[in-house]
């Protein structure tokens, strides 16, 4: 059982120390690979907290997409939430410093944008980015944004996603534009056919018609962490002929790089 709230102790007198975010944090940390799916009963058990206090914290972290409901079950699983929090620590620690040559290298030799990118729900955050001095050079700096199902690097990191996590993404997707959604789910399955073909996945012109590119995961810890990298530019010199024959292969063989070198430190 667990109890790290209740047994706080000299944390309780700390005037700065917020026990409410506590009590949230120690919510998350009960769900496991043999915990998957827990109620508010056993939550409270484990905790210690108050039945109502979890019913309460349950939907606020439900809401903010740290946990899902399933209603079938009558209980909740991680969200998404929870995921993206730890591809941007995994991807902050180590990767980003070790891929940063690689990345700038292939930048200068194309003159185009390579990135690694971070999930955050129907979208993509940009958390490392080198980029090459021709004048179409695609400019997008770190904290930028792009669309998870019709960007490259969404693209690829959905398809080295195991299936049961991709659907809390579709999830999220969905949620965004119901409408867009059938559309979307066709060019998603595109994408995986192109990523079983060729290892990478592309995106010409689909997320902003003047922006092309391709995208390769980085998949560590046998498939339990997937840090998508992509290479992209100005659609005008970025044929889709030059995408899967030039930049896709090189960019697959910096990823391949960055993991032998991850693999090494292990």
């Amino acid at each position: 059982m667990r109890r790290a709230v209740a047994d706080l102790g000299a944390n309780d007198k700390d005037r700065n120390f917020v026990t409410a975010l506590a009590r949230g944090l120690d919510i998350l940390r009960c769900f496991g690979p043999s915990d998957e799916y827990l109620g508010n009963a056993e939550l409270a058990k484990r905790t210690s907290i108050p039945r109502p206090t979890v019913s309460r914290m349950t939907a606020t972290l439900t809401q903010l997409g740290y946990l899902r409901y399933v209603p079938q079950l009558e209980k909740y699983r991680l969200g998404p939430g929870v995921l993206d929090l730890g591809y941007r620590y995994l991807a902050s620690e180590g990767v980003r410093d070790l891929a940063r040559p690689y990345m700038q290298e292939l930048a200068d030799s194309t003159d185009c944008m390579v990135a690694i990118g971070a999930p955050d729900g129907a979208q993509v955050t940009y958390i490392q980015v080198c980029q090459g001095n021709g004048p179409l050079v695609l400019r997008l700096d770190i904290g930028s944004r792009v669309p998870m199902a019709t960007s490259a690097l969404g693209r690829a990191f959905l398809a080295a996603t195991p299936e049961v996590e991709r659907e809390m993404y579709y999830e999220q997707i969905r949620q965004q534009d119901p409408a867009a959604w059938p559309a979307l789910e066709r060019s998603l399955q595109s994408a995986y056919e192109e990523y079983e073909q060729y290892g990478f996945c592309t995106s010409d012109g689909e997320w902003n018609r003047d922006v092309s590119g391709v995208a390769v995961p980085l998949i560590l810890d046998g498939g339990a962490q997937v840090v998508p990298f992509n290479c992209g530019g100005s659609s005008l010199r970025l044929s889709r002929r030059t995408l899967l024959e030039n930049l896709g292969p090189r960019l697959k063989d910096v990823v391949g790089q960055v993991a032998q070198m991850v693999q090494g430190r292990a």
